[in-house]
């Protein structure tokens, strides 16, 4: 039996819909039998192609997203606490998971499960490599490494070369999955893309 391809999860550290599908893709995925691909990326990237701004920035918006957020968290059943700063810059969240992908990606999906719910379960700001390290740290992550590796030319270069092949791909936005090469944007798809999951399963 040929093994399904992973689906590819595109997300920024910054996003709070990108904190709560990463909560529901992973066990979404294995009822089907596929595993995912976590890709942290910098969506003010993608945003400078598009001409689109950070959520939390726009008039009218803003205010519904504060909202939404909070019922979407109460139906999820799942914790959610507004940080004191929205966005963060995601920089040093993202360079650490690729860090720690090169050489161990089960620790790399560990650390970005933790760094989102510090972030968006608990309200920890995580915008600069110190508060980073410290959650890295609770999974016994050497945090003075993980501060001296995002910092180093090839990490950051790593995650530049990421970020643009998310865009040459088509992403636009967190989070942004792909099963095969079908696009679903927004943790209000997770629905649409179990549905492609299940026409698959019945082939």
């Amino acid at each position: 039996m040929v093994q399904a391809s992973p689906i590819d999860f595109y997300f920024d550290f910054a996003s709070p819909y990108g904190y709560l599908a990463s909560l529901r893709i992973d066990d979404l995925a294995a009822r089907y039998g596929r595993t995912v691909r976590w890709r942290p990326m910098m969506l003010g990237a993608a945003m400078k192609v598009t001409g689109a701004q950070p959520l939390m920035n726009i008039p009218l918006r803003a205010d519904y997203a504060r909202r939404d957020l909070v019922r979407f968290a109460r139906i999820l059943g799942v914790p959610f606490t507004f940080p004191p700063t929205m966005p963060i810059v995601s920089l040093a969240a993202a360079r650490a998971f690729y860090w720690l992908e090169e050489d161990d990606p089960v620790l790399a999906h560990r650390f970005a499960k933790a760094a989102y719910e510090a972030h968006f379960g608990r309200g920890e700001d995580i915008g600069d490599a110190s508060r980073v390290a410290a959650v890295a740290a609770t999974l016994g992550i050497d945090p003075d490494a993980l501060v001296d590796a995002v910092a180093r030319p090839e990490i950051k270069a790593r995650l530049k070369a990421e970020t643009d092949a998310a865009i040459a791909r088509g992403v636009f936005g967190s989070p942004f999955l792909f099963v095969d090469d079908e696009p679903f944007w927004g943790v209000d798809r997770l629905d649409h893309l179990e549905i492609r999951l299940k026409e698959d399963a019945g082939r």
